[in-house]
């Protein structure tokens, strides 16, 4: 399974900017999906995730700013960031869960790069 995300780039503050993220491969079956930023020296911290069936979770940080979405037909995953402040620079990684003949694997994207200006 591979994912290749797009949308990253220069906005500033206040700006929008939509990040996509989608998996492909062969007979495979994605259960959740999300995204996770970081910023160089500090951990990686959640953005947000998004069940099959719909059910998104969100960081603390991004709440009332951020809207994650999905497309279960093309195992896409979007997120949609509106309201966008410097401390939101950093680099994104999305993330898909798939599930395997006796467990689950995570599998990410290479990381797309988010800089807002102030």
């Amino acid at each position: 399974v591979q994912l290749q995300a797009s949308g990253g780039g220069l906005v500033q503050a206040g700006g929008s900017l939509r990040l996509s993220c989608a998996a492909s491969g062969s007979s495979f079956r994605v259960a959740g999906m999300g995204w996770y930023r970081q910023v160089p020296g500090k951990q990686r911290e959640l953005v947000a995730d998004i069940t099959t069936g719909g059910g998104a979770n969100y960081g603390d940080s991004v709440k009332g700013r951020f809207t994650i979405s999905r497309d279960n037909a093309k195992n896409t995953v979007y997120l949609q960031m509106d309201a966008l402040k410097p401390e939101d620079t950093a680099v994104y990684y999305c993330y898909a869960v798939v599930q395997g003949a006796s467990d689950y694997v995570h599998y990410w994207g290479q990381g797309t790069q988010v800089t807002v200006s102030s």
